[in-house]
């Protein structure tokens, strides 16, 4: 029988609505404030002077939300958005009155990408577009004001991602078949480019920017080591100078600096949580004196003025979606400027735990395990979330899908499975071609675990993912079909086959990679067929329900056609939600709605809830 408890049913709406404000950023001379914050259901930019605190919408948006902005000048914003999620995104400008929206790159089927944002130039930015060829990005100077684009970096046709040094200049480019890569340099932007380093996927050689001198780099590699660390690649020569930061099992994440004083601040990793190795004593200083101000919550830097007087402060923890605050650096004061979903109660929410098992055979995999409140962890209904990527990891920190399933009395599970991030090459390299495999073996060893735990109820056992996790899904069903009492793919991957033929133009460098890493259609039919759910449909026996984004990129819609029609002819009923105005994602507020009321509905039916 269900469980029963005192904690508050929150409404779902209070979940996976819009947050009230999120992604702030300051003006460069400190002025004002601008915001994301929702208007008639899609994120819009506002403006807010910091003296007379007036806040005025500037972006008045209603089909799509803003992807992402930053502040050019005191006066101008330059924001992104697609098209019903095409992630085709054009470049727009707008200024503090909100009354002149441009759109500085209006292409059809074209993707634009910031490849900087030269803040030391006010009229100029550089993007990089798929304008004259889709397969690739050439890189342009564009004006703001009159939206003139001049190329200032042709694609060769193989390069995948462009550098600029502190001047702004391009001076760094990659080219990969997919397999091999080659890290391309030049001293100045009249020479040719010259090979610098070469490896093959198997390596991870990331460069973050240049020195300040900009002779030489700074990169994330784990050339010749497991983990990714932070090491100086010579310029001249592509050899390591220096290893600056490394760390025994897990990838370092990343290297921050100042602008304004050109000193490094940190390197950032993650075991289960987000941590700081300190690099500047000013910056140690800092953090530390908004610690013993916001204590029990993570505090992160996420913006300051030029002069690094003001900052943006964000909070985060696992049970909140955090704040945003102003800290003035000559007064030392910190003021709150905006919750980011006020209505929600911390108290009421719960905590995320790390867990650890082996797998069956010997590896040590890391998760997380969120329980519902005040009810013993005994026999509970149980939800898998598997993250997508698969390439990408779970890290502590709020996320409202667990939040909503633990209100809901669901003990929520987060696995690292092997391909996950941030463990290592070796733990990388143990995923591949093993989509539907080992991978799958991890996750089957994760509820078993529970179960043996006594934590898990193992006739109530879901399993729900997006992307790599909604195959995951499908997997499940199909290849351990007793484990899962039902199963929520969304915009997941059904058939290898026809997933490989459907990437977006601009993924085809790397179309050799996706096969030495999942499989070859050419010459791996049988293996990919035998990793494809829709292939072994007969074998599915637990309910299911499909979500899908119609204009997605990245996982076709045919993905999920399939497996709905192939469960259909079988005469099962399949549930199945299509939005026309979505992509790889619901990001609108009304879809995500309908398709979490559908999900609670579904797992209510089919695991009951602890309530």
């Amino acid at each position: 029988m269900p469980n029963s408890h005192s904690t508050p049913r929150i409404p779902l709406r209070d979940f996976f609505r819009n947050p009230a404000a999120n992604n702030l950023k300051i003006s460069p001379g400190g002025t004002h404030i601008a915001v994301l914050r929702p208007h008639k259901q899609r994120m819009n930019i506002f403006v807010r002077n910091l003296a007379t605190q007036e806040e005025r919408q500037v972006t008045f948006n209603t089909d799509r939300n803003v992807g992402g902005y930053f502040w050019k000048t005191d006066r101008h914003i330059i924001f992104v958005r697609d098209q019903g999620g095409d992630e085709n995104y054009r470049v727009y400008r707008t200024d503090l009155d909100g009354g002149d929206v441009q759109d500085l790159t209006p292409f059809e089927g074209v993707r634009a990408l910031i490849a900087d944002d030269l803040r030391d130039e006010p009229d100029y930015l550089l993007v990089a577009l798929n304008q004259r060829i889709r397969d690739v990005f050439d890189v342009y100077r564009l004006n703001i004001h009159s939206g003139e684009l001049e190329m200032i970096a042709e694609n060769s046709g193989k390069i995948t991602s462009w550098m600029t040094d502190h001047n702004g200049d391009v001076r760094l480019a990659e080219i990969t078949d997919g397999v091999e890569a080659t890290i391309l340099v030049r001293d100045k932007v009249e020479d040719e480019f010259r090979p610098l380093i070469k490896y093959d996927f198997t390596t991870s050689i990331h460069p973050l920017f240049y020195t300040f001198d900009n002779k030489h780099l700074y990169a994330l590699s784990n050339r010749g080591r497991d983990t990714r660390s932070i090491v100086i690649i010579d310029g001249e020569t592509g050899e390591d100078r220096e290893v600056l930061f490394e760390l025994e099992g897990y990838d370092v994440g990343g290297l921050a600096y100042s602008q304004k004083r050109k000193v490094l601040q940190y390197v950032s990793y993650t075991t289960w949580k987000r941590h700081y190795h300190f690099l500047d004593a000013e910056t140690e200083e800092l953090h530390s004196r908004l610690a013993q101000k916001l204590p029990d919550v993570e505090v992160v830097v996420a913006d300051s003025d030029l002069e690094e007087e003001k900052f943006i402060i964000r909070t985060y923890s696992d049970r909140s979606l955090g704040a945003y605050y102003l800290y003035v650096k000559a007064t030392d004061e910190l003021t709150l400027l905006d919750e980011v979903s006020p209505w929600l109660n911390e108290a009421d929410m719960c905590r995320m735990q790390p867990l650890k098992y082996r797998s069956r055979d010997g590896l040590t995999i890391h998760g997380y395990l969120t329980l519902p409140q005040n009810v013993e962890a005994r026999q509970l209904p149980v939800v898998l979330l598997v993250h997508g990527g698969p390439w990408l990891r779970d890290s502590w920190g709020y996320r409202s899908e667990v939040q909503f399933l633990a209100n809901r009395g669901y003990a929520v599970m987060q696995v690292n499975f092997r391909g996950s991030t941030g463990y290592g090459r070796k733990f990388w390299q143990a995923s591949f071609k093993e989509w539907g495999g080992r991978m799958q073996d991890d996750l089957t060893d994760g509820v078993q675990y529970l179960i043996d735990k006594g934590i898990a109820d193992p006739a109530r056992v879901a399993i729900y993912g997006g992307s790599y996790g909604g195959y995951a899904v499908l997997a499940g069903l199909c290849f351990t079909p007793e484990l899962y009492a039902c199963g929520i793919d969304f915009v997941g991957v059904s058939n290898l086959l026809t997933f490989m033929d459907s990437i977006p133009p601009y993924w085809r460098p790397v179309r050799a990679k996706m096969h030495r890493m999942i499989g070859n259609p050419e010459t791996e039919t049988d293996f990919l067929r035998s990793r494809s759910p829709v292939f072994h449909v007969d074998a599915i026996k637990s309910p299911l329900l499909v979500a899908q984004g119609a204009k997605d990129p990245r996982v076709n819609i045919n993905e999920s056609n399939q497996i709905v029609e192939a469960l259909r002819n079988r005469g099962i009923d399949v549930p199945y939600i299509v939005k026309e105005n979505e992509g790889h994602g619901f990001h609108n507020e009304e879809n995500r709605l309908e398709f979490f009321a559908a999900m609670e509905q579904f797992l209510h039916k089919h695991i009951g809830a602890a309530e």
